[in-house]
């Protein structure tokens, strides 16, 4: 066991410098926290891979700026690998709780905010949530293929930012 734990400590360069590490140490290390970290994803939830939320993106940033440090030897390499797998964990359990929680998912979801309602512009929505007119009319082109406001009966900043557009029924525009 002293044998193999002293070629871990040479083949990853456990204990030395930063600016001492070998080429192969920091190759050998990157393989390790890549396929940890692909465990560590297929652990986690599908979704934090899609930063859908700040709850999802704050994961994915915070994980590669610690897993960076364990690739090139600023940090210790087994502890922040196994923060690593806290953290993802931790996203987890609080994914379960927002599940089971719908105040606790907002608290760390966020929730939708109503940017158009029957066509009228709810300006202070979109004051607070810096989305311009302009901005939603481009969303309105791209997503919802209309630059008629008066077409869209609801338009929402969901969780993820992005802009969800409900339009009128026909029927309603036919009585207009």
């Amino acid at each position: 066991m002293n044998t193999f734990s002293q070629l871990l400590h040479t083949l990853l360069g456990i204990g030395t410098e930063p600016r001492a590490l070998t080429f192969l140490q920091v190759s050998i290390r990157g393989v390790i926290v890549f396929i940890a970290t692909l465990i560590m994803m297929r652990l986690g939830s599908k979704r934090s891979l899609a930063e859908k939320t700040a709850f999802d993106a704050v994961l994915i940033v915070i994980i590669g700026s610690m897993l960076a440090r364990a690739i090139n030897g600023s940090e210790a390499f087994f502890p922040t690998l196994g923060a690593g797998f806290v953290l993802v964990f931790l996203h987890r359990l609080f994914g379960v709780a927002a599940y089971y929680s719908h105040a606790f998912g907002i608290l760390v979801k966020g929730r939708p905010v109503v940017l158009v309602q029957d066509g009228s512009l709810r300006r202070k929505n979109m004051f607070w949530e810096h989305i311009s007119k302009h901005d939603l009319e481009e969303d309105m082109r791209l997503d919802a293929n209309t630059e008629d406001l008066s077409k869209i009966q609801v338009a929402r900043l969901e969780r993820s930012g992005d802009i969800s557009f409900i339009k009128a029924n026909n029927v309603r525009q036919q009585a207009r």
